[in-house]
C-alpha cells in the first residue's frame, strides 16, 4: 500500500492525547467520512487499500460503527483497539493490519498474512511486554529420599489477547529463525530473577539457589552464547556456573553433533550442569544423548505417564538407567502426577522427579509437596550431579 500521495500519513504518528483508541479500516471511503463526522477529533486516513479512521475508544464503538454501517449499503470493515503496550512506533501499523484481517477482505487485496509474518508479529508483541512476562519455579526432588535438589526456571508470557503458551512462542521463534533473540531475552529476565531471588535466600539462610534454564540448541551454537559469554551472565546476575543447569530443549533435530559436543564440554568445565530434554522422544535419542555425555538426561513426560501399566515404557526407562549409568548422567523424570507412576520411577532406579505430584510450578520457589511413600535402597548409586542439583 502506498501513501505518498496523501499528507495525512502523518496521522500515524504517536497519539498524545490520554486515554485508549481504536482503529477503523474499510474500502468504503463514504462510510468512513460518515462516521468520522460522527465523532468529534477523528482522525482519517487515506490509504491505496482502504480509509483508516482512529478515534477514542469511548466514541468509537462497535455500536456506532454498525449504525453508520446500516446507513449505507452495510460495507465491509474492521474495527480493534489499539494496544498501548506495544512501541508506539508500532501500535497503529499492528491495529492497522488487525483490523484489514477483521473485515475478511485481506486476502482479497492482498494483505492476507502468511504464517511466519503472524509469527513475527507475534514475537514483536511478546518482546514489547517485556515488564509484564514472570518466571515460574517448578521443584526437582531426589526420588529417594524427597529432598529438594533444584527448580526448573518456567518463562510464563502474559499477552493479552494473544495465547500464553511458551511452546507456542517458542515455535514461533525457531520458524522465524529469532531463537537466539528470544533465548537472550528468556535468559536475561530469567538471570534476574534468579539473582534477586538467590540474594534473598542467602540473606535469609545462606542457601543458594539452584535452578536449571532451557535453551535451544540454535542458541547454544551461537557466538553469542559461548560458554564464557554465559558464565559472564550468570556472574552479572550474583550467581555462579554451579547453581546453574542449562537444559537443552530440543524442538529441532541437530544436524552436526560436533560443534553443540564442543560447547557442552565448555560449559562443564566452567562447571554448569548440562541437561538433555525429552529423552525417548523427539530428536533425543541414545546416539545424541550419548555424543553429549550430559549430566542429567529428563525422561519424556509421554513415557513417564501412565508407566505402571506398561511393560513397554518401564524397559525403555530400564534402558535408560543402565545408559546413564555408563556415561555418569543421573535420570530426571518429567511430568509425574499419579503415585503409582512414582512407585514405579523408583523401583526403576530413577533419580531425579518433578511433576505436580511432587510440586507445582510456583512464582516464587516452594519446598516439594512430600511423596508419602516409603523409603526404599536405590537401584544403583544416583549419579552425581555436579552443578545446578
Amino acid at each position: 500500500m502506498s501513501t505518498a500521495h496523501h499528507p495525512s500519513v502523518r496521522l500515524f504518528q504517536p497519539s498524545r492525547r490520554p486515554g485508549e483508541e481504536r482503529l477503523l479500516w474499510s474500502r468504503d471511503i463514504r462510510f468512513v467520512n460518515r462516521l468520522a463526522g460522527e465523532l468529534p477529533g477523528a482522525r482519517v486516513l487515506e490509504l491505496d487499500s482502504g480509509t483508516v479512521l482512529i478515534a477514542p475508544s469511548d466514541v468509537l464503538t462497535d455500536a456506532l460503527a454498525q449504525e453508520v454501517a446500516d446507513q449505507v449499503s452495510d460495507p465491509d470493515y474492521g474495527i480493534v483497539g489499539i494496544d498501548p503496550a506495544l512501541p508506539e512506533r508500532d501500535r497503529y501499523l499492528f491495529a492497522l493490519s488487525a483490523a484489514v484481517q477483521a473485515s475478511g477482505l485481506a486476502d482479497r487485496i492482498g494483505m492476507g498474512q502468511s504464517p511466519q509474518l503472524v509469527q513475527s508479529r507475534m514475537l514483536d508483541y511478546f518482546f514489547s511486554l517485556r515488564k509484564l512476562h514472570t518466571v515460574a519455579f517448578q521443584p526437582i526432588v531426589c526420588l529417594a529420599t524427597g529432598e529438594l535438589r533444584e527448580y526448573e526456571c518456567l518463562f510464563r508470557p502474559q499477552m493479552p489477547m494473544l495465547p500464553q503458551s511458551i511452546s507456542a512462542v517458542v515455535m514461533a521463534a525457531i520458524a522465524t529463525g529469532r531463537s537466539v533473540e528470544l533465548d537472550t531475552f528468556i535468559v536475561r529476565a530469567v538471570l534476574e530473577r534468579c539473582g534477586e531471588l538467590d540474594a534473598a535466600r542467602r540473606a535469609a539462610n545462606g542457601t543458594p539457589l539452584r535452578v536449571a534454564i532451557n535453551m535451544t540448541p540454535a542458541s547454544l551454537l551461537d557466538p553469542g552464547f559461548s560458554a564464557d559469554a554465559i558464565a559472564g551472565l550468570v556472574r552479572d546476575a550474583g550467581l555462579t556456573p554451579e547453581q546453574i543447569t542449562l537444559e537443552c530443549t530440543e524442538q529441532q533435530a541437530v544436524s552436526d553433533v560436533g560443534p553443540l559436543q564442543r560447547q557442552v564440554k565448555a560449559l562443564r568445565r566452567l562447571h554448569f550442569g548440562f541437561a538433555v530434554d525429552d529423552a525417548g522422544a523427539g530428536y533425543a535419542s541414545f546416539a545424541l544423548i550419548a555424543a553429549l555425555r550430559p549430566s542429567v538426561i529428563k525422561i519424556d513426560r509421554d513415557i513417564v505417564h501412565g508407566i505402571a501399566h506398561d511393560d513397554a515404557k518401564q524397559a525403555l526407562v530400564e534402558a535408560f538407567v543402565s545408559f546413564g549409568g555408563r556415561i555418569g548422567a543421573t535420570l530426571l523424570a518429567e511430568g509425574i502426577e499419579k503415585r503409582v507412576d512414582l512407585a514405579t520411577l523408583r523401583e526403576l532406579g530413577v533419580d531425579l522427579g518433578q511433576g505436580y505430584l511432587l510440586g507445582r510450578p510456583a512464582g516464587e520457589p516452594q519446598p516439594p509437596r512430600p511423596m508419602g511413600l516409603g523409603s526404599r535402597e536405590p537401584a544403583r548409586e544416583p549419579a552425581r550431579v555436579p552443578s545446578g542439583a
